[in-house]
């Protein structure tokens, strides 16, 4: 018996949380191997630490694949593409004998990984409702630090191995999820949205059906959600790569474990030791972890907007202070910037962590959702890399004021959230089709209470109306029969 309703839903939810899980260790795994003096450094002549730059490249190739050619091959067949083309990079990598079949690995997983953080946000948004589609595309967000909390600290457990198993064992262990994420893909449905987009109506509609939990394709609850309102695509591209942009520019590859710049910094800023550096790295993915885990109560609650530009404040305050500190020059005040570097990955993970790979799958039109998923991770991985190899030169000449940059960009983000990107809390994708009707520069943001241009037409109260209409219908028809027997 097929699954149905909110065990599909979760089903698909934990396939697109494995494909996250490998983006997270396959991002982390290179951050303890390279840059340091162990086994890795003497096979491939220690290679400088912006050479992981090359799997954003690889990303981005990937992102550009999915943009042209995604749409026509399928949210379903693309991921499990990434999956694949994950396998072949990752035997690759595992079996380099040189540092070009190194590069070669890195930009192969890279491809995988470019297919699957566009893919998968997609696929998600694609088959959940409007009033959890928040929280289970940031789970994805938090599964992402889960998989580098994992790689960081496999990484630092095997850099006491002698031998090739330092790091070979390490990058080869992220086929494991790269082989259970295709089986997982496989036996689950399309997005039923691409169905009806590719003349496949009658199979997408069966799927929505399946997902609502409903027995017939032709309930209330399932035709409202094939109707659609106006576009305004170009806008709306604007938005998905504007959130990614804004995501990099946080500052967060400079100072989280997310980065393979993390014990740089730690090291070379805050003048600490390489082994101190590493496992700060280590606990500060934890801390991470544990605020990634907060957007699953509040983006749903406080909506995308709320979120964004809390997190975008707090990031700015956390660069000022730690600025501050560091213009002091002193060891107890480097201690004291660390601590804003915890602080600042709280901030993070409750909004500009989740977010950006949330927003641009809700806020597309069916018909350019791969898209406009694609090319916002496009510039995504690409500004990922030109923030790394910025970075190292950046605090090799101007250390600690690096972070006043970041702490301006993050002050700008305030008001461009709050006067340019809708609200989308609670709305399913066809009513977002409406989002931008108000017209004007800013699609009606800036004249709506909350940033709010359109209502959701359907809530949970309405269906909890109808089926106690139902209910009542059935007890009347009972009571009716009762009284025909007597």
């Amino acid at each position: 018996m097929p699954l149905r309703g909110k065990h599909l839903v979760w089903a698909i939810t934990a396939c697109c949380c494995q494909g996250f899980l490998l983006l997270g260790y396959d991002q982390g795994v290179m951050s303890g191997i390279i840059g340091a003096n162990n086994q890795s450094g003497k096979d491939f002549g220690n290679p400088d630490p912006t050479t992981q730059g090359t799997i954003d490249i690889g990303c981005a190739v990937g992102s550009l694949i999915t943009f042209f050619w995604g749409e026509s091959i399928g949210r379903k067949r693309m991921i499990m593409a990434g999956a694949a083309t994950m396998l072949v990079g990752t035997a690759i990598l595992t079996s380099s004998t040189t540092l070009a079949q190194l590069y070669v690995g890195r930009i192969v997983t890279g491809i995988g990984n470019g297919f699957n953080s566009s893919s998968i946000p997609v696929y998600q948004s694609e088959t959940c409702g409007g009033l959890v589609r928040g929280a289970l595309v940031c789970l994805n967000s938090t599964v992402t630090i889960i998989g580098l909390v994992i790689a960081y600290w496999l990484d630092y457990g095997m850099s006491y191995v002698n031998g090739p198993a330092q790091w070979r064992l390490p990058i080869g262990f992220q086929a494991v999820f790269a082989l259970c994420l295709f089986l997982q893909v496989m036996v689950l449905p399309d997005s039923p949205r691409w169905c009806m987009a590719h003349g496949r109506a009658e199979e997408g509609a069966r799927i929505l059906a399946q997902l609502e939990d409903r027995d017939s394709p032709d309930h209330p609850d399932v035709r409202e959600l094939l109707q659609g309102g106006p576009l305004g695509n170009f806008r709306r591209i604007c938005l998905c790569i504007g959130v990614n942009v804004m995501q990099q520019f946080t500052g967060h590859i400079l100072t989280h474990s997310l980065s393979y710049l993390a014990p740089v910094v730690y090291q070379n800023t805050m003048g600490l030791s390489r082994n101190l550096s590493l496992i700060l790295g280590g606990f500060t993915a934890v801390t991470y972890m544990v605020a990634s885990f907060i957007p699953l109560w509040t983006v749903d609650r406080y909506g995308r907007r709320a979120l964004l530009m809390t997190s975008a404040t707090g990031l700015s305050v956390c660069f000022i202070i730690a600025s501050i500190l560091l213009s002091i020059g002193t060891k107890g005040a480097a201690y004291g910037a660390t601590a804003m570097v915890f602080i600042f990955q709280i901030f993070l993970g409750i909004g500009f962590l989740p977010i950006p790979w949330l927003y641009p799958a809700e806020i597309t039109t069916t018909r350019i959702r791969a898209r406009g998923s694609a090319i916002s991770s496009f510039f995504n991985w690409m500004c990922v890399f030109a923030v790394v190899e910025m970075t190292p030169p950046a605090i090799a000449n101007i250390s600690w004021r690096v972070f006043i940059i970041f702490a301006i960009f993050n002050a700008l983000w305030v008001p461009l959230v709050y006067v340019f990107f809708p609200e989308t809390k609670g709305l399913e994708l066809e009513d977002i089709d409406h989002i931008f009707e108000k017209g004007g520069i800013t699609g009606g943001v800036w004249s709506s209470p909350g940033g709010i241009t359109v209502q959701r037409r359907r809530t949970s109260q309405d269906v909890e109306d109808v089926r106690e209409k139902e209910k009542g219908v059935d007890e009347v028809r009972i009571d009716v029969d009762s009284k025909d027997e007597q």
